[in-house]
């Protein structure tokens, strides 16, 4: 389907939309508040206007991401009048965030908010990783870093996101639930709304 899309076949590249519209939904849905449709339809219109920048050994999540982090920055940019380094800021930086009530469980809830005071590099990268499974060769496209980067970077953001549910969490029970079944918790929350709120 890829193939035919970068012919030029637009219903295979509607198909691989259709087929990633929910992971692209969740991608923005935990870290801006509003103009979700907006920004994944930027994003859907970069891919298509760069398709043929995409690798041949590279997968389209990879690319769709790559794009997505791209739309989400520059948002993020405009909003702050150009001053912002996605290494150093965490969205919890920028004012009050998106809402995290749509978590089924307060275990969710407290990781979503732990992981909106990461910078928001380590942020994007920990949610490919877990919530979109997305592989070291992907995540490397998807960051536009090495290999060695990303496991570092998933190395060390999972330590500050483990430090700051334990500054988050009001019970000792929580927060030993919260953290001991980390990676659990975090590939749970894969599953989302249908549609973009």
């Amino acid at each position: 389907m890829l193939e035919r899309w970068r012919a030029g076949d637009r219903l295979a590249g509607n198909r691989l939309f259709d087929r990633h519209v929910r992971a692209l939904m969740g991608f923005f849905r935990n870290k801006v508040d509003r103009g979700i449709e907006d920004l994944m339809q930027d994003t859907m219109l970069a891919c298509v206007r760069g398709r043929d920048r995409l690798r041949d050994d590279g997968s389209f999540r990879a690319y769709l991401f790559q794009t997505a982090r791209f739309v989400l920055y520059e948002h993020i940019r405009r909003r702050r009048d150009g001053a912002f380094d996605p290494e150093e800021v965490a969205l919890a930086d920028l004012g009050p965030g998106p809402s995290t009530a749509y978590a089924k469980h307060r275990e969710q809830q407290i990781l979503l908010q732990a992981l909106q005071r990461l910078p928001l590099e380590y942020q994007v990268t920990l949610e490919l990783y877990f919530l979109e499974g997305l592989s070291g060769p992907e995540l490397a496209i998807a960051l536009g870093v090495p290999e060695a980067t990303v496991r570092s970077r998933i190395r060390r953001g999972s330590e500050k996101l483990r430090a700051h549910i334990e500054t988050l969490n009001e019970s000792p029970e929580l927060r030993e639930s919260t953290t001991t079944n980390l990676e659990d918790w975090l590939i749970r929350m894969r599953s989302g709304p249908k549609k973009p709120s």
